[in-house]
């Protein structure tokens, strides 16, 4: 890829060179010289192509109602994306649960379930259900923030035997990462 630097030919220049070249620049300034696309006539598309493009419109759709939310300017400031597209990275990518800590609880009321959580964006809710082996639900809750990436669910009630932890973080899109793990 060629980079245009203080051109006086280039500068400012944008729109197509009759059926070869596009030219266009982009939010950090930089000038973006391309092949014009072509698409063949009367092409189709497989199943996967449609459901990718059904969930760009619907990413479309969500970025262009949350493209003035705070946390997308921030994030878009000081690189080349929008905060449009910063919404749009967001939708398409769910939260990530990295590990959950039960080494501080022993089944007991009172204690600390600890949950490390990370998304592109925010996570905007952790919440923890607490099952015995055959899936009778004991407690469910929702996890506050503590530190970093950290979120601390505070046990309610006793578990007895092997309990299952099913923790849920959500982002703001409203995508949704899960983990299960079993006491042992």
């Amino acid at each position: 890829m060629a980079k245009v630097r203080n051109n006086i030919v280039m500068k400012g220049l944008s729109g197509s060179l009759g059926d070869q070249l596009v030219i266009k620049m982009d939010k950090g300034g930089r000038t973006i010289v391309s092949v014009k696309p072509t698409f063949p006539g009367g092409r189709t598309f497989n199943p996967q192509q449609v459901a990718q493009q059904e969930a760009f419109k619907q990413a479309s759709a969500y970025a262009k109602g949350s493209k003035t939310e705070e946390l997308y300017v921030e994030k878009a400031q000081g690189t080349p994306m929008s905060s449009y597209n910063v919404a749009i990275a967001d939708w398409f990518h769910e939260p990530e649960i990295v590990s959950v800590d039960l080494d501080a609880w022993s089944g007991q009321a009172g204690q600390l379930i600890r949950i490390e959580a990370t998304d592109d964006v925010k996570i905007t809710q952790v919440t923890v259900v607490i099952t015995d082996e055959s899936g009778v639900l004991l407690e469910q809750g929702a996890a506050v923030q503590a530190d970093g990436l950290w979120w601390q669910y505070t046990t309610t009630a006793a578990a007895s035997g092997s309990p299952i932890v099913i923790v849920s973080a959500q982002d703001l899109p409203g995508n949704i990462a899960q983990m299960t793990q079993a006491k042992a």
